[in-house]
């Protein structure tokens, strides 16, 4: 019986954009009284998520493709859960590791050491494995030499490299990648391939945003296109990025997505 590894059904989010920008404290204070006297700032409601519904099979990936602001990142993050949708729901079967805004909790003034046990702690990697499994983390980010450094004192690829290197030693069932991948030289680059491609063969599910037709093909059954926060395609990943490509190279009228409610 073939299980689901991830399903999006009829997602909808919304954030709302002040019309009225407010750089002060007395000013922050007047848009508070305003609501006492009536007068209330006005805002837009903007949907970066309509109605996108997809299912994934366990051991399958997806590639998540469209160009800038259609929603890429914001889908990564609901099914990251790191934001809720407002409506809809997103359910996945498994662990799921986060490879998105990679470091966020790392410290400065500590050493690159310290950050490691501290971030894979964080990951949920139990404390025993997170010690046996810290040299191979260092070594994977080429970062042994500086394990004893401050972390403030390295390059922001070097601490990226940390980063990710941790999150993949969390071992989880589905990775969440947002063109992670891009981070690094070449050689790093090419060590992620692989260790992706090692996740593939062990059954694990990759969801990758990523401007790589490509990458998406090489590592993806199926594919979701998004323009303005609504899908656009949704099959297996050639037939949808070779229609990506289409239509990015025929000009298309653009629309503000404000009108569509749920």
């Amino acid at each position: 019986m073939t299980l689901t590894a991830i399903e999006a059904q009829e997602v909808w989010k919304q954030f709302k954009i002040p019309h009225e920008r407010r750089s002060t404290i007395l000013e922050n204070i007047a848009g508070i009284l305003s609501v006492f006297d009536d007068r209330r700032y006005s805002h837009e409601q903007f949907w970066a998520l309509k109605d996108v519904s997809f299912r994934l099979e366990d051991g399958d990936s997806i590639g998540i493709v469209g160009p800038n602001g259609s929603g890429k990142s914001t889908l990564l993050k609901l099914i990251a859960r790191t934001m809720k949708p407002d409506r809809g729901s997103i359910k996945y079967n498994g662990s799921v590791a986060p490879i998105l805004e990679l470091g966020i909790g790392f410290q400065g003034d500590i050493t690159v050491k310290e950050n490691a046990l501290i971030y894979g702690i964080i990951l949920g990697i139990p404390r025993t494995q997170l010690k046996k499994r810290l040299a191979s983390i260092l070594e994977f980010a080429g970062l042994t030499r500086f394990q004893d450094a401050k972390l403030k004192n390295l390059s922001t690829g070097m601490t990226v490299r940390l980063g990710f290197s941790i999150a993949i030693e969390s071992n989880p069932d589905i990775f969440l990648v947002d063109e992670a991948l891009a981070v690094g030289d070449m050689e790093f680059q090419q060590k992620c391939l692989d260790k992706f491609r090692e996740f593939k063969k062990e059954g694990k599910s990759i969801v990758l945003v990523s401007h790589s037709m490509n990458l998406v093909n090489d590592f993806c059954e199926k594919t979701l296109y998004l323009s303005n926060g609504e899908t656009r395609a949704f099959g297996p990943s050639i037939e949808v990025t070779q229609r990506y490509i289409a239509d990015m190279q025929t000009p298309r009228p653009t629309y503000r997505n404000v009108n569509r409610q749920p």
